[in-house]
């Protein structure tokens, strides 16, 4: 069991999966598409990933405004959450994600990738960070869904 962090934009979608013991989160890749409302195929492409690393439940950011009102970017990953949780039939959690684009960006500046190269892996950082981060702060939850005994 897996759980799948996404990074939703208007044309891309940044993709991160847990290790199987739900310790760690790794970029996986970065969906694109070329309009926002073009969302099939970025659904299809979940799926496929749900079913190849058995996804059982599902991070999505959630783009607040910094004075921690809900603006339109934040309105179109609420109704992205709805349509995944429609087709997938996985539970969609949703996570403060502000900020993260920005420490994605400056992981991949640490790691010397010239910005002009930097977008191709921006999102899906930025969806490794978000998983991470609700990793931790939801350590005993992912214990009893993972069915694992912590070892403390």
């Amino acid at each position: 069991m897996r759980i799948m962090g996404l990074d939703y934009g208007s044309k891309t979608v940044g993709v991160a999966l847990s290790d199987e013991l739900l310790m760690t989160a790794q970029p996986k890749e970065t969906i694109w598409r070329d309009r926002e409302g073009k969302i099939r195929k970025t659904l299809v492409r979940i799926e496929e990933l749900i079913l190849e690393y058995d996804v059982r439940l599902i991070v999505l950011g959630l783009p607040l405004n910094m004075d921690d009102s809900v603006g339109e970017r934040a309105e179109a990953a609420l109704a992205f959450k709805d349509r995944l949780e429609r087709r997938t039939s996985v539970p969609v959690v949703m996570s403060d994600e502000r900020l993260t684009t920005v420490e994605a960006d400056e992981m991949l500046a640490r790691m010397e990738i010239p910005p002009q190269h930097r977008k191709q892996y921006l999102d899906q950082i930025a969806a490794s960070v978000i998983l991470q981060e609700y990793m931790e702060n939801h350590r005993k939850e992912l214990v009893q869904i993972g069915g694992k005994e912590e070892n403390n």
